[in-house]
């Protein structure tokens, strides 16, 4: 299961096919993401944007096809393998997944957790490199003020950007972000982006982002993929979605989707 490929690409589904009991959510999807890329995905609810990005990180199995990242065949991948695998990728979600308890510099220091033993980890008792890691990624952010307070003190655009700290911190080269602005006001939602398309230009990293929101992903993307009841419908830069094929795609204006 982790034979290498000749040529190497950030994140290939081939022929990708997953169903919830009868229910077909993903049927035939092949999508390559390029190393360097920023890609949105797009599409109605349903649409299978949710499901695709659990299959990319190794959170559900395909029911058939192969799903590559870096070079390396994640499904069937078990145990150490698997961990190993995921590491090269993070996870941004739209709740941030944070310990509302910890601090900023805590939550980020969790990043780190797969590189660190289990009881130097318990006890906060992280090597010096990992603490000067993460109290640099909270700088890249924005946030090396804000390193010991509580993330329950922060505001929404706050602890998304502690969220993607983590991320940096975990050293992944491929960052899905999962609607990752769709709980923030449009003015934070706009900044936290120009702050994951600044680190993903700077750091060279791939990021691969569910989005509802058609001109967030026009505006911040390099290639925009819709997905149509568990299909590609299309896949192009940002001008290629003109107001026409966003129509067919959601089967109606696209600012009610």
């Amino acid at each position: 299961m982790g034979e290498e490929k000749t040529a190497v690409e950030a994140l290939e589904l081939r022929h990708v096919c997953q169903a919830y009991g009868k229910k077909q959510v993903l049927d035939d999807i092949s999508l390559t993401v390029h190393a360097g890329e920023f890609v949105s995905i797009i599409g109605p609810s349903g649409a299978g944007k949710t499901t695709l990005l659990r299959l990319c990180n190794g959170m559900l199995q395909p029911a058939s096809g192969q799903v590559w990242a870096g070079g390396t065949r994640l499904d069937g991948l078990k145990g150490r393998q698997k961990r190993q695998a995921q590491q090269q990728i993070g996870m941004i979600f739209q709740d941030f997944c944070l310990v509302e308890e910890m601090s900023c510099l805590q939550n980020v220091l969790n990043g780190a957790l797969a590189r660190v033993s289990f009881w130097r980890a318990l006890s906060g008792r992280f090597p010096r490199a990992e603490r000067q890691r993460a109290v640099e990624a909270l700088a890249d952010v924005g946030l090396n003020e804000l390193a010991a307070a509580p993330v329950r003190t922060l505001s929404g655009g706050q602890k998304q950007r502690v969220a993607i700290a983590r991320t940096l911190v975990q050293q992944a080269s491929l960052i899905l972000a999962d609607e990752p602005v769709a709980s923030l006001d449009p003015r934070t939602a706009q900044q936290v982006l120009a702050l994951l398309r600044r680190l993903q230009q700077r750091r060279g990293l791939t990021v691969l982002m569910n989005s509802h929101n058609v001109d967030q992903a026009r505006t911040w993307s390099d290639r925009i993929v819709g997905l149509q009841a568990g299909r590609v419908f299309f896949a192009g830069p940002p001008d290629a979605w003109d107001e026409a094929r966003l129509a067919a795609l959601y089967g109606r204006d696209r600012h009610e989707a």
